[in-house]
């Protein structure tokens, strides 16, 4: 099996080059809408925003108050980042005068009873989707499902793919036959790239991780375990933590631990997914699925729907109306992974920067182009462990992680990793830029001095500069209001977004006019092929 660097030097011809450039990303960013005083806005999603339900760029997550903004998919960063600033633009230039909350972590919120959930209309589908969040609230509690994260959408280009898949079949006799095809060839190498992301997944807390700190609001009485420190009125911080929301405090879910899901394979992956959603939980039994002819969520299993099964990397593929997203998978094979481990980026207006793209593009292409063994238990527990360390005190002075068994210092192995990111970013500059170098110099120097993180840079805001968090939060706030309230948005693009609005609106009410009129009939359906799922018997297309 050819070394990550070896396979960099067989593309560096200009095709392998441009094959390597031909990747293509997508953005989706949460952010809570707050008032003047920093609290959880109360209010409903504003009409001028279009329907959550069909919108194609704004829509909300968890809560009518927590806002996601998605990019169409572009191979231009540049493009793409200044896509996701316009949609930032139009939007909170119609929230009466609300502000976007740029942290991680929430806002104040004093009664949870007043975190409101997200509503998507009458119809089936828009009920279903408001009772799932109800069913989140019950198992998990609302506060953690208001945490804003960034996510991260990749796949790389239909050429670079032909160039690996001739470069393994020529090296690999015994596939000439066909007995893997090119579709099953690249779920197979996304999923070597998965298993790999998941291996170094501590990585990204360690660098863009910025949670480091929270409104003791949000712990509230808990017992958390967590040793705190206080600072300020109410800001709890630990000090060497990197991300609070990828901790136990965050998107963690215990019943999920028992599921054992594996990436080894997409065949085994779909196994892992199809029974965690017909595993009963003894826990959410206790909730009660329809209670005094109310609906509490929308069954007792440990997954609701496959949407609940928390992971910092997914395998996906877009999905055809009505299909599942275990079924595309089926149907066609991975078509693209989503990263899901980046917290906001405080430091940005739009929650994450130019230089964090370049990076991401250098790491996964990393994961993707590096030779990938499967994982066993030992594996997990490794990997499980790494990234606690990295998550809660990853800035800690000579942190030790393991490495296939042994132990290493955090800042040996990423000086290991970033020696070899160099030779990519080279490749992908080529003569005429110096832009993926500059990004990976950027992040090189976090390596040896941990102040140079994102959660180094916050702390740095609230412990040094004695601000406390909720301070500081609402002031960047109140910045990045103003910086996109006066963004130049053309005429043309404005209309768009108007356009897009009422368009969004219509064929939500198109949906409610032709929805079925029997709402446990449509949940009876929706569920009938969880009973005998479909096994995976290979790419059809």
């Amino acid at each position: 099996m050819k070394s990550f660097n070896e396979i960099v030097d067989q593309l560096g011809d200009s095709e392998g080059r441009e094959a390597l450039l031909g990747m293509l990303r997508g953005i989706e960013r949460e952010a809570l809408r707050v008032d003047d005083a920093g609290r959880l806005a109360q209010d409903l999603h504003p009409t001028k925003l279009g329907s959550a339900l069909t919108h194609s760029k704004i829509t909300t997550d968890y809560s009518e108050a927590l806002l996601e903004f998605i990019t169409p998919v572009n191979n231009n960063i540049e493009a793409l980042l200044e896509g996701l600033t316009e949609t930032h633009a139009y939007t909170v230039r119609n929230l009466n005068g609300q502000k976007l909350w740029p942290v991680s972590m929430p806002c104040y919120v004093g009664d949870v009873k007043n975190i409101p959930l997200a509503q998507y209309g009458s119809s089936n589908t828009g009920l279903m989707k408001t009772l799932y969040r109800k069913g989140l609230t019950h198992r998990y509690g609302a506060l953690m499902q208001i945490i804003s994260g960034v996510h991260f959408n990749f796949s790389v280009s239909d050429s670079l793919w032909q160039r690996l898949f001739d470069e393994k079949i020529s090296n690999s006799p015994n596939l000439r036959s066909g007995s893997l095809n090119r579709c099953e060839f690249i779920s197979e190498s996304y999923f070597g790239m998965i298993r790999n992301y998941r291996r170094l997944v501590w990585v990204l807390p360690y660098l863009f991780g910025s949670s480091p700190a929270l409104c003791s609001s949000f712990v509230k009485d808990q017992t958390v375990g967590f040793d705190f420190k206080k600072t300020g009125k109410g800001t709890l911080y630990l000090p060497y933590a990197t991300s609070l929301r990828m901790s136990d405090l965050g998107y963690t879910n215990k019943e999920q631990d028992k599921l054992n899901i594996s990436y080894n394979s997409l065949p085994e992956y779909l196994e892992g997914v199809q029974a965690a959603i017909k595993m009963p939980s003894a826990q959410f039994e206790k909730i009660g699925v329809k209670v005094e002819g109310e609906y509490r969520q929308l069954n007792s299993n440990i997954l609701q729907i496959e949407n609940e099964f928390y992971s910092p990397i997914r395998a996906k593929r877009v999905t055809l109306p009505g299909e599942k997203p275990s079924q595309a998978l089926m149907r066609a094979g991975v078509e693209y992974i989503e990263v899901r481990a980046l917290d906001v980026n405080p430091f940005s207006p739009v929650g994450i920067d130019a230089t964090q793209v370049r990076f991401l593009d250098l790491f996964l292409l990393y994961c993707l182009l590096s030779p990938s063994e499967l994982t066993d238990e030992q594996g997990e527990a490794e990997i499980a462990a790494n990234l606690k360390s990295v998550v809660l005190e990853g800035r800690k002075p000579g942190l030790m992680l393991t490495q296939n068994g042994q132990p290493i210092s955090l800042q040996d192995w990423l000086s290991s990793m970033f020696a070899d990111l160099s030779s990519l970013a080279k490749l992908l500059d080529g003569e005429q830029s110096r832009r993926y170098q500059n990004a990976l110099s950027h992040w090189a120097e976090a390596i040896n001095d941990p102040s140079q993180t994102l959660s180094g840079k916050v702390l740095n805001e609230i412990i040094n500069k004695g601000v406390d968090h909720g301070v500081w939060v609402h002031a960047l706030a109140n910045n990045y209001h103003e910086f996109l309230s006066t963004y130049p948005l053309s005429q043309q693009t404005e209309q768009e977004y108007l356009q897009e609005a009422e368009k969004s609106l219509d064929k939500q009410h198109q949906i409610e006019a032709e929805s079925m009129p029997n709402f446990d009939l449509f949940l009876q359906d929706y569920f009938k092929d969880v009973a005998s799922p479909e096994l995976y018997s290979g790419c059809k297309s």
